[in-house]
């Protein structure tokens, strides 16, 4: 079994940065990617920013220039450092992990990005 924890999510002013934090604990092997989704209410998961195991990175359109995806120095961490915030960015965002042929979800954070 895997476990996924984020944190870090909270409400930011327009404009404003967010960090968050992503560990995965338990029987990971070898970790093919780990990456960020949000959803927003009445729509659906999306991809944010994913890394694979060698450090390749992609982004959505949406968040590229904004957004940085990094892994930490313990094994099985991911960030996401969020700048330039804005009001569409507001979801719960969500970490998963691929590994040994299976996709893990933590329970989500909530970013709510608010004047």
């Amino acid at each position: 079994q895997v476990q996924v924890v984020e944190s870090g999510g909270g409400l930011v002013q327009p404009g404003g940065s967010l960090r968050l934090s992503c560990a995965a604990s338990g029987n990971i092997f070898m970790t093919l990617s780990m990456g960020w989704y949000r959803q927003a209410p009445g729509n659906q998961r999306e991809l944010v920013a994913s890394i694979l195991g060698g450090g390749s990175t992609s982004y959505a359109d949406s968040v590229k220039g904004r957004f940085t995806i990094s892994r930490g120095n313990a094994k099985n961490t991911v960030y996401l450092q969020m700048d330039s915030l804005q009001p569409e960015d507001t979801a719960v965002y969500y970490c998963k992990v691929i590994t040994g042929g299976r996709g893990y979800w933590g329970q989500g954070t909530q970013v709510a990005v608010s004047s």
